[in-house]
């Protein structure tokens, strides 16, 4: 790691090449061995074709697999297997809650819809691009074409650009559409507390936010709030990369292992918890072993085995758990994977019910969701291992008892026999200890399982049904406190001590090299950002050893000291000779000392921020109205208060638990909250503000903003997203540059004037079109991001039929491929690079 000079690994910085679906050609490594048969070759069995072409869409375990599962009917079988080795259509969700909701939507049914017809392969009846039928509001489309198509056919480049910008801005989230079902499920309210428990990467974290702003209106925040929760770091800062499009202060990222997801409560000696932090929702969206994506990661083919499965199990049993545990009585949590493995997913469930013991209630949602094609969940399954199939556990050899466990089968245990098994152990000692002989397994075989639970309740959603990915969901309630000893069985205990002893040291070395890594952090570092649409849907954490706690309380985690940068960090804002004196902030090559967040080594503090001196400058500076409180509500990422270059605004709910979390020891680990607000800015005069607004921020403060605001006709505020920068005296409307002037210097809110509307009266609505800007001595310079800019006149075009947009547009898009992202003005405009500066964007 070269004494955390650098990350271990280097990343592009754009993902705008991209690359074959091919096997690439390695000229050092000679060519695999040829089987003796002719058949697959020694190296890889499963791979048909050695050469570098397109991944083999078989697997025969595979087959044999599903086929003795029965996941679907022997009549359906040669349907099922032909769609999953067809790619995956393209599908995307428009957010609800963004500004130009209304016109992305019927931009594809009036323009889209035709244009694409023409295209698309209809040898079975189907249209272009056309909305899913059950997700609400026609907000949800699916297209005809896989993301390969996108990406290589000519016909079909605007749309794909058209798909990039809209993603990247964060009007529409590009997800698989069986992803988006588990939301819909929760039934989520604005007011609702919800916990993503395996968040990463984040497109149904995106969907759950979504819900609680979609009732909200400008300036408003919902009483909810969504915490989402990743175990890896690295994916974490991809889980912030796609939120932050949302501009939201109702969410928390926080970095913890699900199963051991820490609860945070008040209460002293024996007294009844005064405050505890429980959720109204909780998505269990598991990591699993993935064969429901085949069709969008076709290298899964090749990776396929039983004992995927297997090993994720008991992992899944246990974040499952611990979501009932932190779930309200009377709460909805679903549990989903994109697997279709029983073992993983109707196993899982009917463990889940057998431990809960009657005081969780898996629901009958056939009723909801109309439109929604699903099948039932499975009643009876096998159990495969090392080529062996088991229909119950007793058939199950003594060697592999600690890999094959009692809940993966159709009846598993109920959990009073589990726990009592011990006091029953003398008297079938010699039973359990004696093998099955292999006459006896075989002719025990055909006498399958079947599950009493009502594990039909179960939804399996299969590829051919209505061409997409598989899924699996389960709804369940919380209808009473869960049992004392629910957390775990004795079985499991066994297996959690065991892998504790051997994997303890390596964990604490593993520590160590993590905290000599980030003693020396730069400021100038940045975050790796990851490809979000080559990353699968489901999580690929490791299945990590059970915990051994035997109720509710909290489980301290381990003291990592991963060095973790906010998503949030940002160069500062750069020009080097304009008249506005904004000045680049030059790297600072110092070392920084290394952050502590409570125990967190490495990871930025959460601190309130209540320097009155500048929140009073601030309130006056801009005329914030009383009416939108900022004190209690500011947080910042740095301990040192005369240093803090971000200030983040949290909602009531957030705050109430960042309060909470402080009085309890900071046990959450926080990687990201809140929404930023405003910014430092660095001057070459004095301003009388030190803190701009930051884009993000703008949308939930304007409505209260008395200060400080220019209201622009439509032909001038198109000149400051063509050009950037425009002086007082080129304004078509010359009152526009008087009142320019008159302002103080620092960051101002230029309002786009409509026809019709009166400046006096103007009150902010859905409706209103607002940008940032800097006003310096001579002229205005906006502080948005080229791409933000390029689409901002797009929308403009279509929704006030302005033809003249078009040329404005061709500059914006040759501005934007740009390294400096600036524009270079006409001549008669000074040349300011004042783009606000935000983190590179990932390039889908």
């Amino acid at each position: 790691m070269g004494g955390g000079q650098k990350r271990g690994r280097t990343q592009r910085r754009h993902f705008k090449q991209n690359r074959d679906n091919v096997w690439k050609h390695n000229p050092n490594k000679a060519p695999p061995a040829a089987h003796p048969s002719g058949g697959p070759t020694v190296e890889n069995p499963t791979e048909e074709n050695p050469t570098w072409q397109p991944f083999a869409t078989q697997n025969p375990g595979f087959d044999e697999y599903y086929k003795e599962q029965r996941i679907v009917g022997q009549e359906e079988w040669d349907e099922f297997i032909s769609t999953l080795r067809k790619p995956l259509p393209a599908a995307f969700r428009i957010n609800a809650s963004a500004q130009f909701s209304e016109d992305i939507r019927s931009q594809l049914e009036k323009e889209f819809a035709k244009s694409l017809e023409a295209e698309a392969n209809n040898e079975n009846g189907e249209k272009a691009i056309r909305p899913l039928p059950w997700y609400p509001g026609n907000l949800a489309w699916q297209l005809n074409f896989s993301r390969m198509q996108l990406r290589k056919n000519q016909a079909l480049e605007r749309f794909h650009e058209f798909l990039k910008q809209e993603n990247e801005i964060g009007n529409i989230t590009r997800q698989e559409a069986v992803s988006m079902v588990p939301p819909l499920f929760l039934n989520v309210l604005p007011e609702h507390h919800i916990l993503d428990m395996c968040a990463a990467p984040g497109s149904k974290t995106f969907q759950l936010l979504e819900i609680i702003h979609g009732c909200t209106k400008p300036g408003q925040l919902p009483d909810g709030l969504v915490i989402a929760n990743d175990v890896d770091v690295q994916r974490c800062n991809l889980l912030i990369h796609q939120t932050k499009r949302m501009s939201t202060a109702n969410l928390i990222v926080t970095n913890h292992e699900a199963q051991h997801f820490p609860g945070i409560s008040m209460g002293g000696d024996g007294q009844v918890e005064k405050s505890q932090l429980l959720f109204d929702r909780v998505l269990c969206d598991v990591p699993c072993s993935g064969d429901g994506t085949l069709r969008k990661a076709p290298d899964i083919w090749r990776k396929w085995n039983a004992g995927m499965g297997n090993g994720l199990h008991c992992l899944q049993v246990a974040i499952a758990m611990r979501g009932l545990a932190l779930l309200k009585v009377g709460g909805r949590m679903v549990y989903s994977t994109c697997s279709m493995n029983p073992v993983e997913n109707e196993a899982v469930v009917a463990e889940i019910l057998r431990r809960c013991e009657g005081s969780v209630e898996l629901l009958d949602v056939s009723n909801e969701l109309a439109g929604l094609v699903r099948q039932p969940g499975l009643k009876t399954w096998k159990v495969r291992d090392r080529g062996s199939w088991f229909t119950t556990y007793k058939d199950v050899s003594v060697q592999r008892r600690s890999a094959i466990v009692q809940s993966m089968f159709p009846s598993g245990q109920s959990w009073k026999e589990t726990v009592n098994e011990g006091a029953m152990n003398h008297l079938t000692e010699g039973s359990v200890n004696e093998e099955p002989r292999e006459s006896d397994a075989s002719a025990k075989l055909g006498e399958m399982e079947v599950s009493v639970l009502p594990l039909e309740r179960c939804m399996r959603i299969v590829p051919h049904d209505q061409n997409s990915g598989a899924f699996f969901i389960a709804v369940l309630q919380k209808i009473s406190p869960l049992p004392a000893n629910h957390s775990i069985n004795k079985q499991t205990k066994s297996k959690q001590r065991d892998g504790g002893r051997m994997s303890a040291k390596l964990e604490e070395e593993s520590e160590i090299q993590k905290a000599e890594s980030v003693l020396e952090i730069n400021t100038d570092s940045k975050i790796i950002e990851e490809k979000t649409e080559t990353i699968s849907e489901k999580k690929d954490q490791e299945a990590v050893p059970l915990s051994d706690n035997n109720d509710s309380k909290i489980i301290e985690e381990k003291t990592e000291t991963i060095s973790e940068k906010k998503d949030q960090e940002a160069v500062p804002l750069s020009d080097n000779n304009d008249e506005n004196g904004v000045q680049i902030g030059k790297t600072d090559n110092r070392k920084r000392k290394l952050q502590m967040q409570g125990k967190w080594r490495g990871v930025d503090p959460v601190v309130f921020f209540t320097d009155e001196t500048i929140i009073n400058s601030i309130i006056n500076f801009y005329g914030v109205s009383a009416n939108f409180p900022l004190a209690g509500h500011l947080v910042t990422r740095n301990d040192e208060s005369t240093n803090v270059k971000r200030i983040y605004y949290v909602s009531r709910s957030v705050r109430e638990i960042l309060e909470l979390n402080l009085q309890v020891g900071q046990r959450l680990k926080i990687t990201s909250l809140g929404l930023k607000i405003f910014e430092r800015q660095t001057v070459k005069d004095e301003a009388a503000c030190a803190y701009r607004i930051s884009s993000e921020g703008l949308q939930l403060l304007f409505p209260y903003l008395t200060k400080q605001i220019l209201y622009a006709p439509f032909s001038d505020f198109e000149h400051l997203l063509k050009y950037r920068a425009v002086k007082f005296v080129d304004f078509v409307d010359s009152m526009l540059g008087q009142k320019a002037s008159a302002l103080l210097p620092g960051c101002c809110v230029v309002v786009l004037h409509q026809v019709g509307n009166n400046s006096t009266d103007l009150k902010a609505d859905a409706s209103t079109i607002a940008i940032v800007c800097w006003k310096g001595k001579s002229n205005l310079s906006i502080m948005v991001s080229p791409s933000d800019a390029k689409e901002l006149l797009e929308r403009l075009e279509i929704r006030l039929g302005k033809k003249d947009v078009t040329a404005s547009v061709k500059v914006l898009e040759e501005s934007v491929l740009l390294e400096d992202d600036s524009v270079v003005p006409p001549h008669d405009v000074e040349p300011v690079n004042t783009t606000e500066n935000m983190e590179e964007e990932v390039t889908i």
